[in-house]
């Protein structure tokens, strides 16, 4: 069943949470849960966490403030913070040190096969978290593949999207014409920005939409190694004969912004934050789902095996798992809530910039990106490096 978005203060909880990886829409369900979901402030229950320090392994643009200052205020809980602005990064620092230096991390769900074959994590004791608290479809997005033993090592704390995004002060777009295709157009030569490996993603998906690369919506791409390769070296090539399109290449959410505001770049393949962030700041950018369907994603926290603070790193799961606080972290990134009731806490600019953003029947067209092997993940940088040095 699809559900058309409509810009009623329930539609950002529900119809992105139930679209993006349940595939069940949950409007009843999750509104019923949503009225009844704690709006109170947050009360610290245990006098030992209400003490010491946490140290964050975080996502750069994740965290905005006032979240950690006033989580410090509420429990005297001191936060330091490593931010990243790639899963490569935060891989990279967790292999290095075996999980050590570190209370919480913040995988994106599609990394669960890497961290499992890594074991730097350790599981959650469940029955210290409010899991009741979140939106069913995002508990399950990490229920469903970071499950190993028995045992949960995830939780999710915002979702996002990837999709197109432009100087609406240069460019006119619509939904009904926008497309992954669009990026490589000839009015976008040489203004336009992406992330090497998400661009090589959109080709997949643009090719496969017209039917010049059936591919399963990309899906076939994950199967096996040669399947895989079969695919990526059409796409390689069609983004090397065309790298004259690109103005830069980004990786993290500031030169993504410092892009379409300093740097040129008139259109790009960016993650929803960035782009919703300079929108809700009066800025000339806008950002849309495309035809072929914006891809999501779910970040979330985990434990690694070196955490020492763990009282506390249970104290801020159950903080940033409220409605308020949620919703605080949607509206100061620009992604999107995880927590049931968080739609009363948000800003009508927010949502009139989410039923922008999935207009029409963008919700049912949603690409989620599955679980990535490990496999997978050395060939897709292997392709992304050779597009970059072409």
């Amino acid at each position: 069943m699809t559900k058309k978005l409509e810009p009623t203060n329930s539609s950002i909880e529900t119809l992105l949470a139930a679209r993006s990886f349940s595939r069940r829409v949950l409007f009843k369900g999750a509104l019923a849960a949503g009225a009844m979901a704690a709006a109170g402030p947050y009360i610290v229950r245990d006098a030992f966490s209400s003490s010491g320090e946490l140290t964050l392994l975080n996502w750069d643009d994740e965290i905005p403030n006032p979240v950690i200052p006033n989580f410090e205020k509420k429990t005297g809980i001191k936060v330091k913070t490593t931010p990243f602005s790639q899963n490569e990064e935060q891989i990279n620092k967790l292999q290095a040190t075996g999980g050590e230096g570190f209370d919480l991390c913040q995988p994106t769900r599609d990394r669960a096969p890497q961290f499992q074959e890594l074991d730097v994590l350790q599981p959650f004791d469940t029955s210290k978290l409010h899991l009741d608290q979140l939106l069913p479809s995002m508990l399950e997005g990490s229920t469903s593949v970071w499950t190993w033993d028995g045992k949960l090592y995830h939780v999710p704390h915002c979702w996002g999207s990837e999709a197109i995004s432009w100087r609406s002060d240069l460019a006119t777009l619509n939904y009904k014409d926008l497309s992954y295709g669009t990026l490589w157009s000839e009015p976008f030569k040489g203004k336009m920005q992406g992330r090497p490996h998400s661009l090589l993603l959109g080709i997949g998906l643009w090719m496969d939409h017209t039917g010049k690369l059936p591919s399963n919506r990309m899906l076939d791409a994950f199967k096996d190694e040669a399947s895989m390769k079969k695919i990526y070296d059409v796409i390689l090539a069609y983004a090397i004969a065309n790298k004259a399109q690109v103005k830069q290449f980004w990786d993290s959410s500031d030169n993504t912004k410092s892009g379409f505001m300093e740097n040129g770049a008139v259109i790009g393949q960016t993650w929803d934050g960035p782009a919703i962030s300079l929108w809700k700041q009066g800025k000339p950018v806008r950002y849309m789902a495309p035809q072929e369907g914006a891809i999501t994603w779910i970040d979330g926290w985990a434990m690694p095996k070196g955490a020492k603070n763990i009282a506390q790193a249970y104290e801020w799961l159950n903080y940033v798992h409220t409605p308020e606080v949620s919703a605080l972290v949607a509206e100061g990134s620009g992604y999107n809530a995880v927590v049931k009731g968080s739609d009363a806490f948000l800003s009508e600019t927010a949502k009139k910039i989410f039923a922008e953003a999935y207009p029409e029947d963008a919700l049912s067209k949603l690409w989620s990106r599955p679980p990535e092997p490990s496999w997978y993940a050395e060939l897709r940088t292997q392709y992304a490096e050779k597009f970059k040095a072409a």
